[in-house]
């Protein structure tokens, strides 16, 4: 019990770190017309975000490593698809990375170059922007959603947290992936997709403070503890 109630401590402690990460990661220079110009300019709003990013996939890991032990005493398969499609989320969240840094090099080359709108570098520094739109918005919010609906489903069904909490988690979830889809075939547009994930961002954060203060319900671990017995029989 102790070991439990130490692990959702640390587990709320990293999601909170993950949600200040990923707020602190934006990097809104990107989203300028001028952004070839403009990043080079803000070298340091590109490494700033490029380092937030990085903390942000560290407490995703985390946190799914921390919780896998208790976790999969419940279901040991769900446990590990949550803790899998975490670490997939956390390449493409590298991946993302990768294009922001070459993003800032396109654009110091471009401004070293003189170079006009209609060059090449426009051309790439647009496929640049679009893919890492891509990787953000679609391709690592697919992923971390499929994790998220598997970790809430496993919460929802043993009861560990409020129905309340872990159903809101869940629906938010599969909201969140319906904008990453509808976004992915252009029928919604980057910032509607992110007002459609604002509902969840809430709950991780209510989330979040649910482990630090009441951890996972004492009364389902010694549930689970008094059929163990019975299971290994």
């Amino acid at each position: 019990m102790i070991a439990d109630r130490k692990a959702t401590i640390l587990a709320g402690i990293l999601y909170f770190l993950g949600i200040i990460a990923g707020a602190l990661s934006v990097v809104p220079v990107i989203g300028t017309p001028d952004y070839l110009v403009q990043i080079s300019v803000n070298p340091g709003q590109v490494t700033s975000g490029a380092f937030f990013q990085f903390l942000m996939t560290a407490t995703y890991v985390g946190m799914a490593i921390t919780l896998y032990p208790v976790l999969k005493r419940y279901n040991e398969s769900l446990a590990l698809g949550y803790v899998g499609f975490r670490l997939v989320a956390a390449a493409f969240i590298v991946i993302g990375i990768i294009l922001l840094v070459l993003l800032l090099t396109l654009s110091q080359e471009f401004v070293k170059a003189s170079a006009p709108v209609s060059s090449h570098f426009q051309t790439i520094g647009e496929l640049m922007r679009t893919g890492r739109d891509l990787v953000n918005h679609v391709g690592m919010i697919l992923v971390l959603g499929i994790g998220g609906v598997m970790f809430y489903f496993l919460l929802y069904q043993t009861e560990l947290v409020p129905r309340r909490l872990s159903g809101w988690g869940l629906v938010g979830t599969v909201v969140t992936i319906v904008a990453s889809c509808l976004l992915m075939f252009r029928v919604v547009d980057l910032m509607t997709s992110v007002y459609m994930a604002l509902p969840l961002a809430l709950q991780e954060m209510v989330f979040a403070i649910w482990l630090i203060t009441k951890g996972f319900n004492p009364f389902a671990i010694a549930s689970l503890s008094a059929k163990q017995p019975e299971l290994e029989a």
